[in-house]
C-alpha cells in the first residue's frame, strides 16, 4: 500500500525520527555531532520552532518538535540538506546520507508529551551509549543534558517541560529526574514510534474501535479532528499542477510565466520565481527537484528561493492576500 503524505500542521507536536541510509552511521565523530547540534539550534531559532526533546545516536536521531511559523517539511529540509552537504564534503563521500523519507508522527499532547520526552531522552541509555542515569545527565548529545544544566542549546524549550513537575527549578528538576528513572525499565515502546494504533473503547457488551491513522499518535477524537483540518486546508491545493501555480503567480505578480520558469537576472522575474518556489513546496508539497524542474533551478537554488519567497510573502501582505484569494 502506498505511504500516505505526511501531516504538516503547525502548533502541533511532532515526533521526528531520521535514520541513515541502509542503517549507516550519520555521525562519524563528536565534531559531526556538534556541527549538527549547532545547525539544529540555529534553525530552531530562525524558524521559531520549539524543540522539547532530542537525542543523537550513531545512525539515527529523534526530535520532539512543535513548528509555529515555518512548516515542518521546510524545517527538516533545511536541517537535513545542510548537514548532508557538510558530512559528504568532510568525509569525501557522495550520494544520500539519510533514508529518503524521515518519519514524522503528530502526537496528542496529553497524555503523550512527557512520555515522549522521557522516551527520547532515554535512548542513549537503552542503546548502551551511556551506562547509567548519571552519565545520561551529562551525555552531550541529548536534550537531557540541557534540562540538567550540563550543556546549553538555543531553541530547546526547558521551562515548559520542567514546569510540569512543580514550581522552583531545584524541585522540578529533581521530580523530572525521578520521572526519567521510573521509565528505565520500560524498554522500547512501539506505541510511541509507530503511531496509528487502534484503540478500543470499552462498552457494556461490545467494543467500538476508534479512528486511527499511522501518522498520528492520539485518541480517536484527536485523529478525526486533525484529519478533518488537514482535509479542509489542503483540498484546493491538491488539485493544482505546477503549470497552474505558475499561472497564478504570473497573474498576481504581472510577470510572464515563461520568465518565471527560466533562470534570469531580471529582478521582477527572480522575485516571482521565489514566490513560486515557496508556494510549490508549501502548497503543493513538491520536492526541491520537482520545483526545480518547473523553474530551471537546482534543488539548492529552489531551497534558497523558497526562503526568499516566504519573506516576500510575509513582507507584502497585499500580495499574499491576492494570491490566497486566487488559490481559493
Amino acid at each position: 500500500m502506498p505511504r500516505q503524505p505526511r501531516l504538516d500542521i503547525p502548533d502541533t507536536l511532532h515526533h521526528v525520527i531520521v535514520r541513515g541510509i541502509e542503517k549507516r552511521d550519520i555521525f562519524a565523530d563528536d565534531d559531526d555531532k556538534e556541527r549538527f547540534v549547532s545547525r539544529l539550534a540555529y534553525l530552531l531559532t530562525d524558524s521559531s520552532t520549539k524543540c522539547f526533546a532530542w537525542a543523537l545516536m550513531s545512525n539515527h536521531f529523534h526530535l520532539l518538535l512543535m513548528p509555529t511559523k515555518a512548516s515542518l517539511s521546510e524545517f527538516m529540509r533545511r536541517l537535513l540538506t545542510g548537514y548532508a552537504v557538510y558530512f559528504n564534503r568532510k568525509h569525501q563521500r557522495a550520494g544520500h546520507l539519510f533514508q529518503n523519507r524521515y518519519k514524522s508522527i503528530i502526537c496528542e499532547e496529553e497524555p503523550y508529551f512527557l512520555e515522549l520526552v522521557r522516551y527520547i531522552h532515554l535512548n542513549p541509555l537503552r542503546a548502551g551509549l551511556v551506562s547509567n542515569l548519571t552519565e545520561l545527565d551529562r551525555y552531550p548529545w541529548s536534550g537531557q543534558a540541557v534540562l540538567m544544566g550540563n550543556r546549553t542549546m538555543d531553541g530547546q524549550v526547558t521551562a515548559e517541560v520542567l514546569a510540569r513537575f512543580g514550581k522552583g527549578k531545584v524541585r522540578s528538576t529533581r521530580a523530572y529526574q525521578e520521572f526519567i528513572a521510573d521509565g528505565v525499565g520500560a524498554g522500547h515502546r512501539d506505541e510511541l514510534v509507530g503511531g496509528g494504533l487502534n484503540r478500543s473503547l470499552q462498552g457494556s457488551e461490545e467494543q467500538e474501535i476508534s479512528a486511527s491513522d499511522e501518522r498520528i499518535l492520539g485518541s480517536g477524537e484527536f485523529v478525526e479532528r486533525l484529519t478533518a483540518v488537514k482535509s479542509t486546508s489542503t483540498r484546493s491545493k491538491l488539485h493544482l499542477t505546477p503549470a497552474e501555480l505558475l499561472s497564478i503567480v504570473s497573474l498576481a505578480t504581472g510577470v510572464d510565466p515563461e520568465k518565471i520558469s527560466r533562470p534570469n537576472k531580471e529582478r521582477t522575474a527572480a522575485r516571482a520565481r521565489a514566490i513560486f518556489c515557496w508556494l510549490a513546496i508549501r502548497h503543493l508539497g513538491l520536492t526541491g527537484k520537482e520545483a526545480g524542474e518547473a523553474t530551471g533551478l537546482g534543488s539548492a537554488g529552489v531551497s534558497i528561493a523558497a526562503r526568499r519567497g516566504e519573506k516576500i510573502m510575509q513582507q507584502d501582505p497585499l500580495l499574499s492576500k491576492k494570491i490566497s484569494e486566487i488559490l481559493v
